[in-house]
């Protein structure tokens, strides 16, 4: 099957779509960042869509969306606990992971709560503008009770067993998916010949 992108910010239920792809059979990495382990799964999709539906063109992308009102106080949370490891110089996060995040959000962290829900804004209307007409996308609020029926239609998955996505990551929580023991999981440092190689592409600057 042609690879799946999920381009939802954090804290809109990315811990809860990948559970819940690899309870359908999907093998999943929340984040990817060597050669080998990109070319199996997940990437930094939420910051580079465009240039993965380059690399990709029967890939098909969703887009998770979130209450500001909600979304906003959590991403807060996130990135308060995240700033000192995305610092470009001194932080210990992978390279990939702080360029995401930069690009996304901004270089000077913490931001204010209506920054954040600027590049909230900017990031969906950005999304929704690239994928307009396109049949590989869809967009999707995992609180809605229809969301993982739509989910499955979208991916052809048959319609049976759970109805609603796993609430993960609720309220203070960041760490569900390291804690989920599943098979299909993979690793986002694959060990191999192409290890500790980091998938490389050029980026274009954000409009």
């Amino acid at each position: 099957m042609a690879k799946i992108f999920v381009i939802g910010l954090p804290r809109t239920g990315t811990t809860s779509i990948s559970v819940a792809l690899l309870e359908m059979g999907f093998s999943v990495a929340h984040t990817a960042f060597t050669k080998q382990a990109f070319e199996m799964s997940d990437a930094p999709c939420f910051s580079d869509y465009t240039h993965l539906d380059e690399l990709f063109p029967n890939a098909k992308f969703i887009y998770l969306s979130r209450e500001l009102n909600k979304w906003v106080p959590s991403i807060t949370m996130l990135l308060e606990k995240m700033a000192p490891h995305l610092d470009l110089n001194t932080g210990k996060f992978n390279p990939i992971l702080k360029r995401s995040f930069h690009r996304t959000f901004s270089d000077v962290l913490p931001l204010s709560s209506t920054a954040l829900a600027g590049c909230y804004l900017k990031h969906e209307q950005a999304v929704f503008s690239y994928f307009k007409n396109s049949d590989n996308f869809l967009a999707i609020d995992i609180s809605e009770p229809d969301s993982l029926l739509k989910l499955k239609q979208f991916l052809g998955v048959e319609i049976q067993g759970n109805t609603c996505f796993p609430k993960l990551n609720i309220g203070r929580q960041v760490a569900n998916w390291k804690e989920y023991k599943h098979p299909n999981k993979i690793n986002s440092n694959l060990a191999g010949k192409e290890h500790r190689k980091y998938f490389d592409y050029s980026l274009t600057p954000l409009k």
